[in-house]
């Protein structure tokens, strides 16, 4: 482990020592406490390959959570793979407010209709739903890899009965108005994409992270589409939208919701940085 951990520092990774541990207790099936606990555990002919294989992959900068097919999200574990954005800490905070509505809801008698629009993994979907227990969740994408990825954490918690999976373009699949919409839509602006990092430009699907010119054209396609439906059509009187954006987008995405959805109140939360992080939209 320590000779791989030299590896992946020479060759610029973050976190080497973490990575070539995460790789190693994928390998052997443990833990890194189990890990740390057995330091003389002698491998396999058959580990030391798959070892080296996924270290060479690292090398590459091909994301761990890729690499062992999961990731930790607001204390679950995601899986994921190459079909599907990689879930951040940053989107935490959009379940966590969007949870304290539903709570909100739930005090009050109301069992809300929760859609996440563009779900990927199922992440949100899944947080909410756990967390909220009876609150029934469609979970929207236009990727139906994407949603093979979500079928499989929808499965693995449970949740079969209280998550709808729908393949469409935002809100298009929905034939039934919400009280509550959750979306963490594309919003890099297509420029910036080849200046991201390498493990996020080669790997990440860019339909998750192109945002248009200027990182804002989904954003008008989902608001236009719900002033050209009807906006009662897919969210309820008195429902609440909560998006995930860009740090600089805040007062453009509130001006875009502001003229789609007139007398709408529109609120830029930030994240635990002080930047633009959440638009919170409250018909």
């Amino acid at each position: 482990m320590l000779a791989a951990a030299r590896r992946l520092r020479e060759e610029g990774c973050e976190s080497p020592q973490l990575d070539s541990a995460v790789l190693m207790a994928h390998v052997l099936g443990v833990g890194k406490a189990w890990l740390y606990a057995h330091p003389h555990r002698q491998l396999t002919e058959a580990e030391i390959t798959r070892y080296e294989a996924l270290i060479r992959r690292r090398i590459a900068q091909e994301p761990v959570a890729y690499l062992i097919g999961t990731k930790a999200f607001y204390s679950l574990e995601i899986a994921v793979n190459r079909h599907v954005l990689i879930p951040r800490p940053e989107t935490e905070l959009l379940v966590e407010r969007a949870l304290d509505y539903i709570s909100h809801l739930l005090a009050q008698g109301r069992v809300p209709l929760v859609a996440d629009i563009g779900a990927g993994s199922g992440a949100i979907a899944i947080a909410i739903a756990i967390n909220a227990p009876g609150v029934r969740v469609i979970a929207t994408d236009i990727s139906a890899e994407a949603l093979a990825v979500a079928a499989q954490n929808v499965a693995r918690y449970g949740l079969g009965d209280q998550i709808e999976l729908l393949t469409g373009h935002l809100t298009e699949s929905l034939t039934v108005p919400v009280d509550v919409m959750i979306a963490n839509l594309p919003y890099i602006a297509t420029g910036q994409i080849p200046h991201l990092p390498r493990s996020v430009r080669d790997y990440e699907p860019h339909v998750a992270l192109d945002g248009g010119p200027d990182g804002l054209q989904v954003f008008r396609a989902f608001f236009d589409s719900l002033a050209r439906e009807g906006m009662p059509t897919k969210l309820r009187p008195g429902g609440r939208i909560y998006l995930e954006i860009g740090a600089d987008q805040g007062a453009a995405v509130k001006t875009l919701a502001e003229l789609a959805l007139p007398g709408a109140e529109v609120t830029i939360l930030p994240d635990y940085a002080g930047l633009d992080r959440i638009v919170v939209v409250a018909t």
